[in-house]
């Protein structure tokens, strides 16, 4: 079986999509029609913006899921998945690519959800920070201890093994830091974020792209999606719009999603999408 996965935030690069845009008709279509969409030039940020004006939410989502989603139609009759998934933002383009939403209301309910969590981002300061080789259990109690004691941070990213984001306040994210260490972790990275994204702190981002997301036609997928909120595959409509609403606020259970695919039986992993970030986890968590 094969699994076509989709890369979120974090994955950009400058000049991303360019190759696909100049050597696939269908790409510069798309590529075009983004543009309208969007009401701005996407593309020429894309393929000659800097770092730092690709790292602007706003910019970093839409970008990442047009390189995703062309790339997979770009594919073509290559394009054959028996499942799919996507980390976070990655989860709108697999089910874009899989056909649940079409390619317009794909961009429009990324580019809402970017502009929600922008906002959720401003109104509450706030980060995340990557630990390296804890288990999951002992950076879930910490984060309770802290949270329990007035600073909230919590697990958002469950990666590989050995490898969690956590997410949460400013002092609750670098409380954590310090006791995740002293705990035993190699490393507690602060992330270049905008803000506490899969954290109870994006719930008014939920609750305006909830709003977006019951306002959208969702038809049901060429093959089962595993979602974010529960690691299981999912082809019904309705399921997949409540798990999509729940994603904002919860956890990323990619370790346990893998995991699921395998045991389902894929042996095939196909990483649609700016850089191969996921194909490093997937190495980890089939070791």
């Amino acid at each position: 079986m094969k699994a076509f996965v989709f890369p979120g935030q974090g994955a950009q690069f400058t000049g991303m999509g360019k190759d696909l845009y100049d050597n696939n008709e269908t790409a510069k279509e798309l590529f075009d029609k983004a543009n309208e969409i969007l009401g701005f030039n996407i593309t020429e940020i894309m393929f000659n913006g800097t770092a730092e004006e690709l790292k602007e939410t706003k910019v970093t989502q839409p970008a990442v899921f047009l390189h995703s989603v062309i790339s997979a139609i770009a594919l073509g009759e290559e394009f054959t998945p028996d499942v799919v998934a996507g980390h976070s933002l990655g989860e709108l383009s697999a089910l874009t690519a899989a056909g649940a939403l079409t390619f317009e209301d794909g961009l429009r309910l990324v580019s809402a959800r970017a502009f929600a969590m922008q906002k959720a981002c401003e109104a509450a300061p706030s980060t995340m920070a990557a630990i390296i080789a804890l288990p999951d259990e002992k950076v879930e109690s910490i984060c309770a201890e802290i949270t329990a004691g007035g600073n909230l941070v919590v697990a958002a990213n469950y990666n590989c093994p050995g490898q969690i984001v956590i997410s949460g306040t400013n002092e609750g994210v670098s409380l954590a830091c310090e006791a995740l260490k002293a705990a035993g972790a190699k490393r507690a990275l602060p992330l270049s974020v905008g803000g506490a994204f899969h954290s109870p702190l994006m719930q008014p981002a939920k609750e305006e792209l909830e709003a977006a997301i019951l306002a959208t036609t969702f038809s049901a997928p060429r093959c089962p999606v595993y979602q974010n909120v529960d690691a299981k595959p999912h082809t019904d409509p309705e399921e997949i719009k409540s798990n999509l609403i729940a994603q904002l606020t919860s956890p990323v259970l990619w370790t346990a999603s893998v995991q699921n695919m395998l045991a389902d039986g894929v042996s095939e992993f196909t990483e649609c999408g700016p850089g191969n970030v996921l194909q490093g986890l997937i190495k980890k968590i089939k070791a």
